[in-house]
């Protein structure tokens, strides 16, 4: 539910929707506690085509896959969370062990905050693990991907899990610019334009972002970058070793690669709310 608002309104709303390829039914209360009250339901497109007077009241986004049973029922309190989060990566469709892995994503989720009322970009979402993983707590998830089969393994994903989520299949930094202005960011893998996209992202990041590289080399820059943009900066490098079972009913420990995972966090928003 949306209190309208000077150039957020109907049209506003069912603009963005109609981009995004969200399947949404708009319902638009104009002039309410008025003799000229109205109640209409439009789909994004219509919104976004209509002119709507300075009277609209508030605007419903509904999602008809999630309507509620006919038998009545009682609701209370806050959006139960996930029963798990950091899922091990056999929970997600990927190409070539092409994911972040749970540890990292663990610790990324932890510093990107995802919440409802949040939007949080995941640049280079390879499977959308992490994006997945924050609409699955509560925010508005966009990932941003080059290739064709990484942009539809990320809606197979987010299909699989249940979630809303926004897929832009386009080249970071460049397609960005056409992106809502996000509260955090997370940056993953690395390429030539890694500085160039951390920049861009930190450039508009209200709260933080997160970028996880295996190059040392590339460290100073992201930090730079990081602080350029007002962030105040800070990481660590990961290492971990799983259990592996072997012969004989015993386990050794099997090391994973070290990932470095670096954040930058704009002063005063530590902890503060949307």
């Amino acid at each position: 539910a949306v209190r309208s608002g000077p150039g957020a309104g109907p049209a506003e709303l069912g603009a963005a929707l109609a981009a995004a390829g969200l399947p949404r039914t708009l319902v638009v209360a104009s002039a309410l506690g008025t003799a000229d009250e109205r109640v209409e339901r439009l789909s994004p497109a219509e919104a976004a085509a209509r002119t709507w007077p300075d009277e609209v009241s508030v605007v419903l986004c509904l999602d008809a896959s999630r309507a509620l049973a006919g038998a009545p029922r009682a609701l209370a309190g806050p959006r139960r969370p996930p029963a798990g989060w950091a899922l091990p990566e056999d929970a997600f469709a990927h190409r070539d062990s092409m994911i972040t892995k749970y540890e990292v994503r663990a610790l990324a989720l932890a510093r990107l905050g995802p919440r409802p009322g949040d939007l949080v970009w995941d640049v280079g979402a390879g499977s959308g693990s992490v994006a997945v993983e924050c609409a699955r707590l509560g925010a508005a998830a966009v990932a941003v991907e080059r290739t064709a089969d990484g942009a539809e393994r990320c809606r197979a994903n987010a299909a699989a899990h249940g979630v809303d989520l926004q897929t832009v299949h386009g080249t970071a930094p460049g397609v960005l610019a056409g992106l809502p202005e996000p509260d955090a960011v997370f940056v993953g893998g690395g390429g030539r334009e890694l500085e160039a996209i951390v920049s861009a992202c930190a450039l508009r990041a209200r709260r933080t972002v997160v970028v996880t590289l295996a190059a040392l080399d590339r460290v100073p820059a992201v930090r730079a970058a990081l602080g350029a943009a007002g962030l105040a900066a800070d990481g660590v490098l990961l290492q971990s070793s799983r259990l592996a079972p072997l012969p004989g009913e015993v386990v050794r420990l099997a090391a994973g690669n070290p990932v470095f995972v670096l954040w930058g966090t704009r002063p005063g928003t530590e902890g503060a709310s949307s």
